[in-house]
């Protein structure tokens, strides 16, 4: 029995675990750690792998794979959200780079097809590694990490007229022979057909696939859905790849999505690193080293041409400079659909075997680099800013006409930074509580939308003073930052302390891990999503238990008075603080209650009430109507509309509040 691709796997598996221990400890990207594995592997070099081909074979079925999980993740509707990014950002980007390489490429003498070609190669980007690298950063929801998205998924679709046009370009006819106007209605079917699956088909038949709890039963029927779409599509002329991403949308409308993720999340792995070994086992490590400083200089000329390309189609949307900076760098390297394309070029005699090997050679450069390119641009946009003078660019495209300046001059009031989900139902609360407030947001389409609404939205970075300054920083009472960019959020702590040392800023974060960091800028409150959600996972436990409701909110209240405490003190452990109620005073809270018209408290003095002795609390202040009453004596009576501001354990102020609000009373 002939086991030389079983061998060949093992072979690819133990040296990737080598190698990949070697680059963890140097803190590289595993990427350029599989990338390395099939240089050392491949034909050029050690040559210990013979079944090169099959081993492209598992790779393309990762590139597979990985599309699906994409379009698991996302939605129909998602996707809708982003439609600007995807189809003007996404167009602008393909064209200038395709017309910036071309007219390059005719200077130096190349034909008029293989110039052409050459532009289709370089103005394609990786979507397999921007997206890892967005992915391990929780940065897919940021203004840059949805730019990038929308930009790729648009390169992953151009890639199919693309290959059609190849064969053109070298003057042979299409592979499929259809006509333009019979490929669009083929392709119209194909989206049809996706959208009433997504709508009808396939959540039926998932549900009575679940019904049967078979685990096995429901892995097969998500991997013939993913590999039926793709053979669908590939059968018209469309690539596999879309046809799987196009799978995972369909999933994604289904309420079996997170089910479906979990059991293709490990094969999806697996696959995508014979992806990576497969591209570094191309490459002719002679020609690298004999052209070494020859191959640099272009890979550097293309990651300039693709981070100017990506960065001018992120002005043109209207994002300001340091979100144009980062989404730029992020797109600067040639992508996996570039290798398919690649080989069609071979086919057809538009790339001759030297050109071949400088494009492979170019590519896994941009590739390798793409991860420290990444890590890098948060400084370089910093540094941008700092130094380019024109307010325009550093604020945006859009920014003069979606700000007025006939606002009136707010105070004492509600700054949030972004307007996510978090963003709108702040926005909604502080709305019906009548506080004063004012959003920033960097999306100018979600700007000028709400700003007809009404909101009291403004466009622009709130890393940047101005911006802050235009909010009205220095006379805000509490920022809320809610945005999931973790160095914006880092920036905005920084800058709104340094404007305003007075206010009161609450963070949102994702891992408890990252909140020492925030702390240490000067944020009052992090809210880490992490601890959030295990406190969510308790309530719910003890309702699965029966137990009652008040209990639940007593034990809520002391996890988050105790949890938050212990986060904060270990945190601010061997830094100098001033004083903090919470941090000094633990388990204790301050709290408002206002009174209603039939509770006990209504009419009643604070000596009848004998508050501080019957149940352990102190009211700190009453403030009626338009007065505050600090520091009330025994005689003061309290009124229904009163608002009481009372300082006590969590368990004496849950249970004093039928006090003031009673069983009946207006909340």
């Amino acid at each position: 029995m002939e086991l030389t691709l079983f061998t060949d796997i093992g072979i690819i598996f133990g040296l990737s675990i080598i190698i990949l221990l070697l680059f963890n400890r140097m803190k590289l990207p595993s990427v350029l750690g599989f990338l390395v594995t099939g240089m050392l592997a491949g034909p050029h070099w050690l040559g210990i792998i013979s079944s090169i081909h099959e081993v492209e074979a598992l790779a393309e079925i990762g590139i597979i794979l990985l599309l699906f999980t994409i379009g698991v993740e996302m939605s129909i509707r998602e996707l809708w959200e982003i439609r600007r990014a995807v189809l003007l950002g996404g167009t602008i980007q393909i064209v200038t780079t395709i017309l910036l390489v071309y007219s390059i490429d005719r200077y130096f003498g190349l034909s008029f097809n293989t110039s052409l070609f050459i532009g289709f190669l370089i103005s394609l980007s990786s979507t397999a590694i921007v997206l890892k690298l967005l992915q391990e950063r929780a940065e897919l929801d940021t203004p840059h990490g949805k730019t990038s998205l929308g930009i790729l998924i648009f390169q992953d679709i151009i890639i199919v007229p693309m290959i059609l046009i190849t064969p053109i370009l070298a003057g042979a006819s299409t592979s499929s022979g259809d006509t333009l106007p019979m490929f669009l209605l083929k392709a119209i079917g194909i989206i049809v057909l996706v959208l009433a699956s997504a709508r009808w088909i396939i959540p039926s038949l998932l549900f009575q696939i679940a019904k049967t709890r078979n685990r096995e039963l429901f892995l097969l029927s998500i991997v013939f859905i993913c590999l039926a779409t793709a053979w669908l599509t590939s059968s018209i002329g469309l690539s596999l790849a879309l046809g799987a991403f196009m799978a995972g949308l369909i999933i994604s409308e289904s309420e079996y999505s997170h089910q479906a993720m979990g059991n293709i999340m490990p094969f999806r792995d697996i696959f995508m690193s014979f992806f990576f070994v497969s591209i570094g086992m191309l490459l002719d490590i002679g020609f690298f080293t004999d052209n070494v400083l020859y191959l640099l200089l272009l890979a550097l000329a293309v990651i300039i041409i693709k981070s100017a390309t990506a960065g001018l189609a992120t002005l043109i949307l209207g994002y300001p400079l340091r979100t144009i900076i980062i989404t730029g760098l992020a797109l600067a390297q040639v992508g996996e659909f570039s290798f398919v394309l690649s080989t069609f070029g071979l086919e057809y005699s538009l790339l001759d075997q030297d050109m071949y090997q400088k494009f492979l050679a170019v590519s896994i450069i941009t590739m390798a680099v793409t991860p420290f390119i990444t890590e890098l641009s948060y400084g370089i946009s910093d540094r941008a800013i700092k130094t380019i003078p024109y307010q325009k660019l550093i604020n945006g495209f859009y920014a003069n006409s979606l700000t007025t300046n006939n606002e009136e001059k707010m105070k004492d009031h509600l700054i949030i930074i972004g307007y996510g989900f978090n963003g709108k139902t702040l926005s909604h609360a502080a709305r019906n509580a009548g506080i004063p407030y004012m959003i920033i947001e960097t999306n100018p389409e979600t700007v000028r939308h709400e700003k007809k609404n009404g909101e009291h939205i403004r466009y622009g970075d709130a890393s940047h003073e101005a911006v802050l300054r235009s909010a009205n920083i220095d006379s805000a009472r509490i920022l809320i930052v809610g945005i999931s960019d973790l160095v914006a959020t880092r920036k905005i702590i920084d800058m709104s302390k340094c404007l305003n040392p007075d206010i009161y800023i609450i963070a949102r974060t994702r891992y408890i891990s990252e909140m020492k960091r925030l702390y240490e800028l000067g944020a009052d409150e992090v809210i880490p999503e992490e601890y959030e959600t295990s406190v969510e996972i308790f309530v719910r436990l003890l309702k699965n238990y029966l137990v009652p409701e008040e209990e639940i909110d007593k034990f809520t209240r002391e996890i988050r008075a105790d949890g938050y405490c212990m986060l904060r003190k270990s945190y601010s452990k061997d830094q100098e603080r001033s004083f903090n109620l919470k941090d000094e005073l633990p388990g204790m809270e301050v709290t408002t209650f206002k009174v209603g018209e039939r509770c006990l408290a209504n009419g009643r003095t604070l000596k009848d009430l004998n508050i501080r002795t019957k149940h352990k609390a102190t009211i700190l202040a009453i403030h009626r109507d338009d007065t505050t009453i600090t520091n009330p004596d025994g005689d003061i009576p309290i009124y229904s509309g009163d608002v009481c501001i009372i300082f006590g354990k969590p368990e004496d102020l849950h249970n004093i509040r039928e006090l003031f609000k009673g069983p009946s009373c207006d909340i």
